[in-house]
């Protein structure tokens, strides 16, 4: 079968042929359709990820959309090295394929999937958002953040925080429900870009947060842990990890942050969400993208062309392998 396959850690995949699967007991073997390059199919595919199992040669792909032996049309994850899902086959546990609704496309399925499980899974599984609630997204203008934002005002919540290092792409986030967006700019460029964030988001937090889902860590999550600590006090504040886009892998703040105010550190990814809790998230934000008018941005890409945009990939708009 074609496929992207990934020769050695690191590696940039290659199309080309590889061993049609065979299915196992409690598999389906999935023609696949479509597939999305995420963060996280690049970060398995270079042995970098928590979760890769460092097999190679390997099929690249954590995720996609195909159909079934019996003909019915599903999202499916986390296939088993060395399959992957960009390839025209993929074995899968039957477990991981989430039926799709008749009113979503092929393309839209694919691109969505992934980002929406992340906001899914922080607003609802780990961050307990409740309805009339205030939510801050750090790192918003990243697909996944933009999600999270449309997400949070689907959910209920009464007032939606956007913040970003992109001017212009927070601005737009206006439109998909940010009620208050904080751009910031913390580098060494900008020696007071990290007191000038603090400053906004205590004045922000004065009229009230409950939840702060964090694409980014970084200077940024390390200056918003300390303005909340400097202004919610009693009040229980939920801050929520998803993931790392500032490429800082640490941060340092003081005890007394946590001691002084009511906040609650969590993380939101694969272990510390069940795999039954994820397969419901996707589930849901499958049946959320016609109600709540969800937007993603796709670029379709046939699979033979996944050599030359692989590494030159920025996330926005999303890029969609289609497989024939």
């Amino acid at each position: 079968m074609k496929a992207a396959i990934v020769t050695a850690p690191g590696k940039t995949p290659v199309y080309g042929e590889f061993d049609k699967p065979v299915a196992r007991d409690g598999e389906e073997v999935i023609s696949v359709k479509a597939a999305a390059l995420s963060n996280l199919t690049k970060s398995r595919a270079s042995g970098a990820h928590y979760s890769s199992a460092g097999v190679f040669p390997a099929v690249a792909g954590t995720d996609g959309v195909g159909l079934t032996q019996d003909g019915r049309r599903v999202y499916f994850a986390m296939p088993e090295a060395p399959f992957g899902s960009l390839a025209e086959f993929c074995p899968i546990n039957a477990r991981r394929c989430v039926d799709i609704p008749d009113c979503l496309d092929n393309i839209t399925a694919a691109a969505i999937a992934n980002p929406g499980m992340s906001a899914w899974a922080a607003l609802v599984e780990r961050g307990r958002l409740i309805a009339g609630e205030t939510v801050l997204v750090n790192g918003a203008t990243g697909t996944a953040g933009r999600v999270a934002v449309q997400l949070a005002k689907y959910l209920g919540a009464a007032r939606v925080i956007a913040t970003g290092r992109n001017v212009t792409e927070l601005d737009e986030l206006k439109e998909f429900g940010a009620d208050v967006v904080i751009p910031f700019a913390i580098d060494a460029e900008h020696l007071s870009g990290a007191s000038d964030y603090e400053e906004a988001l205590k004045a922000t937090f004065a009229n009230g947060i409950d939840v702060v889902i964090d694409y980014l860590w970084g200077e940024s999550a390390k200056t918003t842990i300390v303005a909340l600590a400097k202004t919610v006090e009693e009040r229980p504040v939920r801050f929520v990890h998803v993931g790392g886009a500032s490429g800082e892998a640490t941060i340092e703040f003081p005890g007394a942050a946590l001691r002084s105010a009511a906040i609650t550190l969590m993380g939101s990814g694969v272990g510390s969400v069940s795999r039954k809790g994820l397969v419901q998230s996707i589930r849901s934000v499958f049946d959320a993208v016609e109600p709540a008018g969800l937007k993603i941005s796709t670029q379709v890409v046939p699979l033979a062309d996944v050599e030359g945009i692989w590494e030159n990939a920025t996330g926005k708009p999303r890029v969609v392998f289609t497989i024939d």
